[in-house]
């Protein structure tokens, strides 16, 4: 599907994702495995990322804000699996064990010094799911924990383990950024 440029472009990338979910949702493309490629997320509420003192929160953004949208740099592993960063892939997303805790943090490493074969890379790794024009998020790390962001805006993105209750949103739009 081509796309076009102008000054109608977001409107109709909207209409077009409401036509056709399936056709517009983009996924990593395997084109060539190890390429690292930026996509465009928010999830279902239209709750975007963005940084703030250093913490990726989810967040409405509007006017000369919308500057501020981080955009999701993926590194794929393989079909479903994928180190997710930032900032041109120089902080990566990770799911961190400490005592009875689980949470997501940003870790100032270069996504392309990931590997899929080292241990201690596992909790970089996201195995993506996808559901119709949605996609979510697990940890490879902490498995049955998904990338979460709070039904309040502004809120930093987080991890949960009860993706079935509506406490906290699971699901996200993912679009290959043009």
């Amino acid at each position: 599907m081509d796309t076009c440029r102008g000054p109608y472009t977001h409107l109709i990338s909207l209409l077009l994702l409401l036509l056709f979910p399936s056709e517009v949702t983009c996924r990593p493309s395997g084109r060539r495995p190890g390429k690292m490629q930026a996509f465009r997320i928010w999830d279902i509420n239209q709750k975007t990322f963005y940084l703030r003192n250093n913490q990726l929160v989810a967040g409405y953004l509007q006017g000369p804000n919308t500057k501020l949208e981080e955009k999701i740099d993926v590194m794929p592993i393989d079909p479903h699996a994928m180190f997710l960063g930032i900032h041109g892939g120089k902080l990566c997303l990770s799911c961190v064990k400490s005592a009875n805790d689980i949470r997501l943090q940003l870790e100032a490493v270069n996504i392309t010094d990931l590997s899929k074969n080292k241990e201690q890379d596992k909790r970089f790794t996201f195995i993506r799911s996808d559901n119709g024009p949605t996609t979510s998020f697990e940890s490879a790390a902490c498995p049955g924990w998904f990338l979460c962001t709070a039904l309040e805006a502004d809120q930093p993105v987080s991890l949960t383990n009860t993706p079935e209750k509506d406490i906290m949103v699971t699901k996200f739009y993912f679009q290959e950024d043009q």
